[in-house]
């Protein structure tokens, strides 16, 4: 059974919003799509801050909001970060994260402060004020503040958008430990394809107000009749088990499916391991090359292909555990491998394009 079950339908200054989806009761199902889409009224409305008759909100059996019943935002057990952190200046990071955790029954209490405070990586914080902070320290002392309210459900609007790129990176760890170390069921709302690619178990896919397309995260990004395969920044993601650590040359290898796949870096022996590689980083061969400074050589099969524009095109391969990956090459090069559904050929990826 769906945790969570929105239906929303209202009409707003520029457009109208209808949308009808479910997210499971675990996992990270992120909210995608451009700026304008309506991914924040959703997400509002949902938290109890956007009241409208034409709306049916349901978790984990209970009804939050439907034609008869509106049940207030502060008795709802959401948790919700914003763009912007919204520190209480007055007050410091340790009175911020206990203000929330402080109004939590004793009953009710999920999660321990220390564990919070440890998660997101604050315990050097806690006694700077606001002002001491830099963007991303703001953003996980805002997290650690909604994860204590104890919430049964996390939404968080686009938390890493008022970030520098450096910034970013440096908060997806926590993120990702959020991920795998709490079984709080998180909405995400974004439009940048890295956090989808890191974060997303599933995609909920807006655009104008409507919910265009759902599904798991790994095959709705290689998905040709989607618009993210058809963006220079188009993206697959796989996962495999680290296997081995070469300390001399600093490359990790993972197995998936079936193949040694290496990357630069270190990443620790025994853990499951999500890989990020771009279409543009992908190109194909008939036969397995040995002769080449290329350091991963998969064997794959060819889904389909979809063209680009007048000179390029996507094509969408599966890797024999029904994995997905994308390859953007020209017209050209398509023509000269004759690729067509179930062909089995070799895709070829650096080991420093791999994320």
């Amino acid at each position: 059974m769906s945790e969570l079950s929105v239906k929303l339908q209202t009409d707003l200054d520029t457009f109208s919003l209808d949308v009808d989806f479910e997210c499971e009761s675990s996992g990270v199902t992120l909210l995608y799509g451009p700026s304008g889409s309506g991914k924040t009224t959703v997400l509002r409305a949902i938290a109890g801050l956007l009241k409208t008759d034409q709306c049916e909100i349901r978790f984990n059996g209970d009804v939050w909001q439907d034609g008869t019943h509106f049940t207030p935002p502060h008795h709802r057990p959401i948790g919700y970060v914003f763009q912007e952190a919204s520190l209480f200046p007055h007050l410091s990071v340790r009175k911020n994260i206990e203000y929330g955790y402080k109004r939590v029954s004793k009953q009710d209490k999920r999660i321990d402060f220390d564990d919070a405070v440890s998660l997101l990586g604050v315990e050097p914080l806690l006694n700077r004020a606001p002002g001491q902070l830099s963007g991303g320290e703001r953003q996980r002392v805002a997290i650690a503040r909604a994860l204590l309210t104890s919430p049964s459900l996390l939404l968080m609007d686009e938390p890493l958008a008022a970030l520098d790129n450096k910034a970013k990176q440096e908060i997806f760890p926590y993120l990702e430990q959020l991920h795998t170390e709490l079984s709080i069921p998180l909405l995400y709302i974004s439009h940048d394809h890295n956090e989808a690619a890191r974060l997303a178990d599933r995609i909920v896919l807006m655009d104008d107000g409507k919910v265009t397309a759902t599904g798991d995260a790994h095959l709705f990004m290689t998905r040709l009749n989607l618009p993210l395969s058809h963006k220079d920044t188009a993206t697959a993601i796989i996962e495999g088990d680290v296997i081995e650590y070469d300390e001399k040359d600093q490359i990790t290898w993972i197995n998936v499916a079936g193949s040694r796949v290496g990357l630069s870096g270190y990443t620790g022996t025994g853990t499951r391991l999500r890989v990020q590689i771009y279409a543009r980083d992908v190109s194909l061969a008939l036969s397995e090359h040995r002769d080449t400074s290329i350091l991963n050589i998969l064997p794959v099969t060819v889904l389909g292909r979809e063209e680009l524009d007048n000179s390029q095109m996507m094509v969408r391969l599966k890797l024999d555990d029904d994995q997905t990956m994308l390859s953007r090459i020209t017209k050209r090069s398509a023509e000269m491998l004759e690729l067509h559904r179930g062909k089995q050929i070799f895709a070829q990826v650096k080991g420093i394009a791999l994320l």
